[in-house]
């Protein structure tokens, strides 16, 4: 298949995208931040930071290459170490008429958001330079083999048909599960009983910026500025606001009173959950999908890790990885190709083949990234040792990770 000729409108579009996506990550920074106690917010905003950094310059030299150059079913190959031969002209594997080099910087966006997404489970007691090893290897070992099998030439999933249009497993799924299972190593906070959120404010920024950003993580992930594209823009909208009313519902009738924070994260919840159904579904599909997002993500948060006891200390876990299996189940049930011809039907519409998929595809990620990441957790203990001392704990991560106070008086 030849490739098309650069189109600019497209090309425009995955452009800003890419920067839409790049937002996220110092919005994410924020959205973590207000949640900690003010002793540990600059060393969660250290962290999002060095996710941009490194990853930036891992993916450019060696990490898009081994996702998305042509190899096996399960990892590519180092033909495009460097960048070597991605060039501006368009890839027709992956886009036809945008140069792959805005294809393989706007992939890069996503390759920075998913860790950074795991240190809501990490925060308040893993060494700074712990965090390091870890993203270099989780990076590796475990984004970069989901991310190939899932939208790589020749990958296991993309072979066989998998619906997953910005990240349901390769994003989502991968990054809640990875929360859990480091969290679970980690072991609880010393303080974790007392209060830890600390600039609310902060949190409802940070959540505002993520949905602005999420446009482009959905919407971009059509790679041109088309009918698809403008169909994520609008489920990508209407699943995150039901999410919201969903929450907020849910806590007025549970407790009395709706609250900020809850109808936030609901607004987090409804866009993991229709991230992977996107550019696959109706505005009607998207709606509900929203509405189920709310829900379970809450009794995720709100009872389940309550009554199990794990300390995912900002719900990575609860939000990312239940609401992306949810979206790859919704995804399965939903899709139709009214929508998007290069998609399939559902369940709903006959086609049980599309959801044993959908079902297949977020069980392996569960299975393979909750396996590698346990490694990589225990090869980092061993290494440099994964948790702070707990005078350092005590005294907060900002200080004695970092040197640095984000406020002049400190609780």
């Amino acid at each position: 298949m030849e490739s098309l000729p650069i189109n600019a409108g497209d090309t425009a579009w995955v452009l800003i995208s890419a920067g839409l996506v790049m937002l996220m990550t110092p919005a994410l920074a924020f959205f973590y931040g207000g949640m900690v106690r003010r002793k540990n917010i600059l060393a969660i905003l250290m962290k999002c930071f060095a996710c941009l950094a490194i990853v930036l310059i891992l993916w450019v030299l060696y990490g898009y290459s081994l996702a998305f150059a042509p190899g096996n079913s399960f990892i590519g190959s180092l033909a495009w170490v460097g960048f070597n031969g991605v060039g501006l002209a368009p890839n027709p594997d992956y886009s036809a008429t945008v140069p792959h080099e805005a294809f393989a910087i706007f992939q890069g966006m996503f390759a920075v958001i998913t860790p950074a997404v795991i240190i809501g489970s990490l925060v308040e007691r893993m060494k700074f330079s712990a965090f390091l090893w870890f993203l270099v290897l989780w990076l590796t070992f475990v984004y970069i083999p989901i991310c190939h099998m899932v939208w790589g030439s020749g990958g296991w999933f993309r072979e066989m048909g998998i619906l997953d249009f910005a990240g349901g497993t390769v994003v989502e799924i991968n990054c809640g599960v990875a929360g859990l299972i480091s969290a679970l190593f980690l072991g609880k906070r010393l303080e974790r009983a007392h209060p830890t959120l600390h600039n609310l404010p902060f949190v409802v920024l940070g959540a505002g910026l993520l949905w602005f950003g999420w446009l482009g993580f959905n919407a971009g992930s059509a790679l041109a500025a088309n009918g698809v594209a403008a169909n994520a823009f609008v489920t990508t909208n209407v699943s995150a606001a039901a999410a919201a009313l969903s929450w907020a519902t849910i806590e007025w009738v549970t407790t009395g009173k709706p609250t900020i924070f809850g109808t936030v994260s609901g607004v987090i919840a409804g866009l993991v959950a229709i991230t992977p159904a996107c550019g696959f579904v109706t505005p009607l599909a998207a709606i509900f999908i929203g509405l189920v997002a709310g829900f379970i993500s809450y009794y995720a948060v709100g009872v389940v890790k309550q009554r199990f006891g794990y300390d995912d200390s900002l719900d990575a876990f609860g939000v990312h990885g239940v609401g992306g299996f949810w979206g790859m189940l919704a995804t399965g049930l939903f899709a139709t190709t009214l929508v998007n011809p290069n998609g399939a039907n559902g369940l709903l519409l006959g086609n049980i083949a599309q959801f044993k998929i959908q079902v297949l595809a977020a069980c392996v990620t569960v299975v393979y990234c909750g396996s590698v990441t346990a490694l990589i957790c225990f090869a980092v203990d061993k290494i440099v040792g994964m948790r702070v001392a707990p005078e350092d704990e005590i005294m907060g991560l900002d200080l004695t990770q970092h040197h640095e106070r984000a406020y002049t008086i400190l609780d």
